[in-house]
C-alpha cells in the first residue's frame, strides 16, 4: 500500500519527463537534414507544416501510407543496434506511396516504448531521419510515448505515415496495364521489414547464432538480417519522367503472388521467370534452416525482389539501363499476360 504520506509524481509512475526531452534535444541535429524547403518551422510545435505551392499542380491528388516494422524490432533489440530500424519504416511508408506515381512529401513517426532511454531514442530516429533524406521526405514532427507497466523497459515499436502528392491523370495502377507489358524487377537488400516472425521461428528452432558469420553471407547473420530495407524512392520518380511506367509493386508481406495481383487489371495475369535471378545466400539460409518449401517462401519472403515496374516491352530496356545507372540492381523478369484471374505465376527454377 502507498504511503500517503509520500507525494505521487509521474517519475515514481514511470514516465521520466527529463529523458524525453534529453532524447529530443540529442536527435534534433540528425532530424534538421531530412527537410524540405517547404518545410515552416521546426521541431516543437504541437503540429508539423507544410506550404503546397498548388501553383505547381493542375490536379493534385494528394496520398498518404501507415505501416510499420513488424518484429523486425525484436532483433534489433537482441543485438542492441538502432540506428537502422528507422529507415525500416520510412521505406515501408513512402515506397507504398511511390507505387501509384506520387512523390513523398513529409513523415511523421510514432515510437511506443517502455522506458525512454535517450540514446536508443536519438538512435532510432537518427535513422528515419537518414530513411526520409534518401527518400527526399522532410521529417516535420513526430511522438514518443512512454508506456511504463504495458511494455517492458526495453521493449519499443514504431509507425509513421506520410503524405505524397500526384497528378490525378497521372496516377499508376491496374486501368494503365496492359498485356504484354514487361515486368522489371529491383533487387532488395534482404528481408526487408516482412517475414520476420517466420525468421525469428527458424533461428530459434534451428539454434542459429545471431552473431556467427555464416559462408557466403560476408556479416554475421544478426548485421544481415538487420540490413536496412532499400529505399527505392528517388530512382523510380527520376523514372517516371523518362518513360511510360504503367504499374509498380511494392513487394512486401504476401511476397511477389500475394502483392503483384493488386496491380493487374480483370483479364490479365502475370507470369514472372525465377530463372532471370538468384535467390540471395541469406535467403537460401534461413528456408534450409527452417525447411521452408519453395511456395511458402515465396508467400512469406521478397526473395530478393524488393519492387517491380510494369511498362511497354518497348522501354524495358531503356528502363533497366537508367535504374541501374541510379545504382539499383534491375533487370527484366517476366510479363503481363492475357488470363482469367489477376493471378501471378511463376515459373522456372532460381539461377
Amino acid at each position: 500500500m502507498t504511503d500517503p504520506s509520500t507525494p505521487s509524481t509521474y517519475a515514481a509512475a514511470g514516465v521520466d519527463l527529463e529523458a524525453g526531452d534529453r532524447a529530443v534535444e540529442l536527435m534534433k541535429a540528425k532530424v534538421a537534414t531530412a527537410t524540405r524547403p517547404e518545410v515552416v518551422g521546426g521541431l516543437g510545435g504541437f503540429a508539423g507544416l507544410f506550404q503546397l505551392d498548388v501553383s505547381k499542380w493542375r490536379r493534385p491528388l494528394l496520398a498518404s501510407s501507415t505501416d510499420g516494422v513488424g518484429t523486425k524490432v525484436a532483433i534489433a533489440r537482441q543485438l542492441d543496434k538502432h540506428d537502422t530500424i528507422g529507415q525500416d519504416l520510412v521505406a515501408m511508408v513512402v515506397d507504398d506511396i511511390v507505387v501509384c506515381g506520387a512523390e513523398p512529401l513529409y513523415l511523421q513517426d510514432y515510437i511506443a516504448c517502455g522506458k525512454v532511454v535517450p540514446e536508443k531514442i536519438a538512435a532510432i530516429v537518427g535513422g528515419i531521419a537518414d530513411g526520409c533524406r534518401l527518400a527526399g521526405t522532410a521529417l516535420v514532427g513526430g511522438e514518443t510515448a512512454e508506456h511504463p507497466g504495458l511494455m517492458d523497459p526495453d521493449e519499443y515499436d514504431v509507425a509513421a505515415c506520410a503524405t505524397g502528392i500526384v497528378e490525378a491523370d497521372r496516377v499508376l495502377g491496374p486501368d494503365r496495364v496492359r498485356a504484354g507489358d514487361r515486368l522489371v524487377a529491383l533487387a532488395s537488400s534482404g528481408f526487408h521489414s516482412n517475414g520476420y516472425s517466420l525468421v525469428r521461428k527458424v533461428v530459434a528452432d534451428a539454434g542459429l547464432d545471431l552473431m556467427s558469420t555464416p559462408q557466403d553471407l560476408g556479416t554475421t547473420l544478426g548485421e544481415a538480417l538487420l540490413e536496412p530495407t532499400r529505399i527505392y524512392t528517388l530512382p523510380l520518380l527520376e523514372l517516371l519522367g523518362q518513360v511510360d511506367v504503367h504499374a509498380m509493386c511494392h513487394v512486401t508481406g504476401g511476397g511477389i503472388p500475394g502483392n503483384l495481383p493488386r496491380v493487374l487489371p480483370d483479364g490479365l495475369g502475370a507470369t514472372v521467370d525465377r530463372s532471370t535471378w538468384a535467390l540471395p545466400p541469406l535467403f537460401s539460409l534461413i528456408t534450409r534452416a527452417g525447411g521452408i518449401d519453395r511456395a511458402e517462401a515465396e508467400r512469406a519472403f521478397n526473395v530478393g525482389v524488393g519492387m517491380l515496374v510494369a511498362l511497354p516491352a518497348g522501354d524495358a530496356d531503356r528502363a533497366v539501363r537508367q535504374l541501374t545507372e541510379s545504382g539499383l540492381d534491375a533487370w527484366v523478369c517476366g510479363e503481363i499476360t492475357a488470363q482469367a484471374d489477376a493471378a501471378t505465376t511463376m515459373v522456372g527454377d532460381y539461377r
